[in-house]
């Protein structure tokens, strides 16, 4: 009992000992916050003052920017017053000086309408002085003035005619001394730069073999080996009494070749037959097809074209069995090719271009079929399609005026062609058309009234024509020769060209007796 007394006392001391730590305890943590809330008031009025002041002086700054920005704009706005007002006074002072100048036109136009006035009096004056003179004048001379004006008229004529004839001639002489020297300069460097030969080519060709007995073997049993050979080529064989030759005649210079290859090789061989025949011609064809081949190629290399499509190149070749006229087509394209570069580089031209056109003028010469049409609309149809650039097929098409020529190559080409076939010795003329060209020449010419004789020199190449002393004076000889050139020009077709002389003489025949 006396346990459980002492333990419950020693529970109720602890308990009274707990109370009162508890309550020391509240009231000390009472005050210490008490304490806290008086320092965070003191630390917030102290904020509360600095950022008092802090907005005071942020609004202070920006007052003096605002004022210092207002003083600015003010400041403008006073400029911009200032040049309004020195503005406004120059146009015062402008309209001003306007008004004054207005005022002295108006002053001037016053004065000049009454000098107007003043000159309609003295023109109608002058009027009537210059009739009462015309009338005295007709009456002293006995002329109308229409006549009198119709004679000074002729007389003016006449000498505008003369002087206009004289002026002309000068010009000529000029144009004679300078362009034509330039331009006979330029043909003979670029004749002779480009020199060839020129081989004259037939429709046959002579096969000559070594004695008449082969003849007889080429002939074959009945003619055999003769028509199988005729057949195979295509070319006619006229086997006759000319000794120890062989007449080859065909219109195709490539089939004559191929028949006289194919021909030597046979008799080469010795063994004439139609199978072998057959087959001998079959190789030497495909053997002209690569020379062919090969010659162009040759050709476009040795001239520096480049990019020619295969079947141009093939064209090209076989235009070295082709001739016009007796000329070799290959050798004249070649030499109108080179005659183009360098005229072409005379005159700031593209040589390459020209050189090109030049080559490929003719290739309308060498079809493979034979359509109708002229053979440079054939060789610009061609270039076209084979993609070559169309000023070059306009130059092929238009190098003898049948279309149009659209580009500074197109008459390159056809002066270059000219030239080419033109000079001496190019070509040969058959000689009907050579004589009736002459005789043309001569008519044409005499067709005119007062002259008298004609006389074709110079392989046509120059005309000269009598005149009579009595019905031509000198100074329409220059207009006499220079109107049969220009119908020669327009009438005529010839190569080069063709030089018109005038003369006119005075004979006086006596007799002693």
């Amino acid at each position: 009992m006396e346990f459980i007394e002492l333990l419950l006392t020693a529970i109720g001391c602890l308990l009274i000992g707990g109370f009162s730590v508890w309550f020391t305890m509240r009231y000390l943590l009472k005050q210490r916050s008490e304490s806290i809330i008086k320092e965070a008031e003191k630390e917030a009025e102290v904020i509360k003052k600095e950022k008092l002041f802090e907005v005071k002086e942020k609004g202070i700054q920006m007052k003096a920017e605002i004022e210092k920005q207002a003083n600015s704009r003010y400041g403008k706005i006073q400029q911009a017053e200032a040049k309004i007002k020195q503005r406004e006074m120059q146009l015062n002072q402008k309209n001003e000086d306007l008004n004054r100048k207005k005022q002295e036109a108006e002053a001037i136009r016053d004065n000049l309408d009454k000098q107007l006035e003043l000159v309609d009096v003295k023109k109608q004056d002058l009027e009537h002085l210059h009739k009462d003179a015309v009338q005295r004048l007709e009456q002293i001379a006995g002329l109308s003035a229409e006549e009198a004006k119709e004679k000074l008229v002729e007389s003016l004529k006449e000498e505008a005619k003369t002087e206009a004839s004289s002026y002309i001639n000068d010009i000529m002489d000029e144009a004679r001394m300078t362009a034509n020297k330039e331009a006979k300069s330029i043909v003979i460097k670029t004749i002779q730069r480009v020199a060839t030969e020129t081989a004259i080519e037939n429709s046959v060709t002579v096969f000559h073999i070594e004695s008449d007995e082969i003849k007889g073997r080429i002939i074959g049993r009945e003619g055999r080996n003769i028509r199988a050979l005729e057949a195979a080529t295509g070319v006619e064989i006229i086997v006759d009494d000319t000794p120890e030759a062989i007449v080859l005649s065909a219109f195709d210079p490539v089939r004559r070749e191929i028949a006289r290859l194919a021909l030597h090789q046979l008799v080469t061989d010795g063994r004439i037959h139609p199978a072998r025949i057959e087959e001998v011609v079959a190789k030497v064809r495909k053997q002209i097809e690569e020379e062919i081949i090969e010659t162009g190629k040759r050709t476009a290399i040795d001239l520096g074209v480049h990019g020619l499509h295969p079947e141009l190149i093939r064209l090209i070749g076989k235009m070295k069995y082709r001739s016009s006229y007796g000329q070799n087509l290959l050798q004249h394209a070649r030499e109108t090719a080179n005659l183009c570069a360098i005229m072409a580089t005379e005159l700031g031209l593209n040589p390459k271009k020209a050189k090109r056109a030049g080559l490929l003028h003719d290739i309308g010469k060498v079809p493979d079929d034979e359509p109708e049409l002229p053979h440079a609309i054939l060789g610009m149809k061609l270039a076209e399609k084979y993609k070559e650039k169309p000023d070059i097929a306009n130059a092929i098409g238009a190098h003898h005026d049948e279309v149009e020529m659209q580009s500074l190559i197109a008459p390159l080409v056809q002066v270059c062609d000219a030239i080419s076939g033109a000079r001496p010795g190019a070509r040969r003329e058959i000689v009907e058309a050579y004589i009736k060209r002459l005789n043309d020449l001569e008519q044409l010419a005499l067709s005119y009234p007062g002259v008298l004789k004609t006389y074709a020199i110079q392989a046509g190449r120059e005309l000269r024509v009598i005149v009579g002393a009595d019905k031509i004076d000198d100074s329409e000889t220059e207009k006499l020769s220079g109107e049969i050139a220009k119908k020669i020009q327009d009438e005529m077709t010839y190569p080069g060209q063709v030089k018109i002389t005038v003369i006119r003489e005075t004979r006086s025949v006596s007799y002693a007796k």
